[in-house]
């Protein structure tokens, strides 16, 4: 049951609303909000929801300067960001430099080289099987957070650089200059650490602090979702981030955006706050749960052992520990999060939460495939006509029926689609297929929206409604190939609509 339902816990005489566009909620397995004892959130880019792109291009910015300083090559600094080339769940292959999009197989629907786009037999030389193997984590890094888009942008900069570059000399896994050799595996690195220095540092965080409103959506929608959730049920905030940083995001967030004579103590919204919680591992065995000193920012010594005192700030844990500490279990909880792995997998398989994945790139991707979704059908319609093609043909058949128009079309379908959404075409899918992030999606979140705010929209007695999910056995009816055959027709090798 999408967003469009009507909500029923309005009174007879309000008048019915329907929900816009980009406030709804999409669902993958029924869920029923009156079930929900408890409601966790996650905080960057969950309650805290970063400007695109001007979040960031100050990523990038500082990636790119910091290499700089290290040692890379000056020419790099003329590279801006540009937001239409990255998306999320790409993958790197450290071995031979190239950027993938893949499906929940490993089977490459998109590859590029720095800004370069490999045609399928260029894809070949490299990957003979049009495939990887994501298990092997030492060669292939998959890019699943909105974080690591500039860390992307920055690793394509680099590749192309390197390659236009007339002083290197380009081998099949990295860049000779004289006696020195560059392998696309240690520049990968060297992005890595310089991303892990602009986090562990506190200079992506400083910079943010600084011009909060430049970067950070403030919707007093939030307010408002919080203080309705708190009436039914308990609030917890779980971050990665540290207390200094939480609290002047929550700050910004729940009291400079309150109204007059309504401002609030942000702490007072939620029933439970950890910080410093190193997700995935707090989904897990998790860390020493300590107390933090709200006045200094510092932890207190020794292992918290007490029970739950609101208002209290806690560092570290692990979700059995927040699970105690307010006495909910397994599905009497529903986690909010934009992270496919450290939030919504682990909490999901590790401890059998509810989940909601945030993806805030939903709004385009929705608004574009309004506006191509024709495409698809024609490419649905093209699947009919091979079908029809080959309907009464068997194992003794010596007919050969030439697709090789179809396929062409096919191609070209796919391909304006992809340039629809972006170089690096949509976040869900390639064509007809989907990606690897697509499939972990449906997999392992019952809900996803492209805001968690969007939960203001509904009754907090909905019933979210999982379609049904047909195989494919089940959902091909007998007339399919006669409707295709209605639809397109072959003259002369080009395919044509009727």
């Amino acid at each position: 049951m999408m967003g469009d339902a009507m909500d029923v816990s309005v009174s007879s005489e309000e008048p019915r609303r329907k929900r816009g566009f980009e406030q709804r909620i999409f669902v993958n397995r029924s869920l029923t909000l009156e079930n929900i004892k408890c409601f966790g959130f996650d905080m960057d880019y969950t309650l805290a929801v970063y400007k695109s792109p001007e979040y960031e291009s100050l990523g990038f910015e500082l990636l790119r300067d910091r290499l700089v300083s290290i040692g890379y090559p000056h020419e790099i600094l003329r590279y801006t960001y540009d937001p239409s080339f990255p998306t999320r769940g790409l993958v790197i292959d450290t071995t031979y430099g190239n950027l993938l999009k893949v499906d929940s197989n490993g089977n490459i629907l998109v590859c590029s080289h720095g800004f370069y786009f490999f045609q399928s037999q260029d894809i070949h030389k490299y990957y003979p099987n049009k495939f990887i193997q994501r298990d092997d984590t030492d060669r292939f890094y998959i890019l699943n957070t909105l974080f690591n888009l500039s860390e992307t942008y920055v690793y394509a900069c680099l590749v192309d650089f390197f390659t236009r570059c007339s002083r290197y000399k380009t081998v099949q896994k990295g860049y000779h200059y004289g006696d020195l050799f560059m392998s696309y595996r240690n520049m990968f690195q060297d992005v890595r650490d310089a991303m892990d220095y602009i986090h562990n540092t506190g200079t992506l965080k400083e910079r943010t602090i600084k011009n909060l409103e430049k970067y950070v959506v403030r919707d007093p929608n939030l307010i408002v979702l919080l203080t309705r959730l708190k009436q039914v049920a308990k609030i917890f905030l779980a971050t990665n981030s540290d207390y200094k940083y939480t609290e002047a995001m929550m700050k910004y967030l729940l009291e400079s955006g309150a109204k007059p004579g309504q401002k609030k103590p942000w702490r007072s919204f939620f029933d439970l706050i950890v910080v410093d919680t190193r997700k995935p591992l707090f989904f897990a065995e998790g860390t020493v749960l300590r107390q933090v000193d709200t006045d200094t920012g510092k932890l207190r010594i020794g292992t918290y052992t007490g029970d739950l005192h609101h208002g209290t700030v806690y560092s570290g844990g692990s979700s059995d520990i927040v699970s105690d500490l307010l006495h909910v279990k397994g599905k009497d909880i529903l986690y909010v999060g934009d992270h496919i792995f450290g939030d919504i997998l682990k909490s999901k398989k590790r401890q059998g939460w509810k989940t909601f994945l945030v993806v805030p790139e939903l709004t385009k991707e929705l608004h574009v495939w309004e506006e191509k979704k024709n495409l698809f059908e024609e490419m649905k319609c093209l699947d009919l006509l091979l079908a029809e093609l080959y309907k009464h043909l068997d194992s003794g058949s010596q007919e050969h029926s030439d697709i090789t128009s179809i396929q062409t079309r096919m191609k070209v379908l796919t391909y304006r689609m992809d340039m629809s959404y972006g170089q690096m075409g949509s976040l869900l899918r390639s064509g007809s297929r989907q990606t690897l992030f697509a499939s972990q999606l449906m997999r392992y979140a019952d809900l996803y929206s492209s805001s968690c705010i969007n939960l203001v929209h509904y009754p907090l007695n909905y019933l979210f409604m999982a379609p049904p999910v047909l195989m494919p056995h089940e959902a091909m009816p007998h007339s399919s190939a006669d409707f295709a055959s209605r639809e397109l027709t072959i003259t002369n090798h080009t395919v044509m609509m009727n």
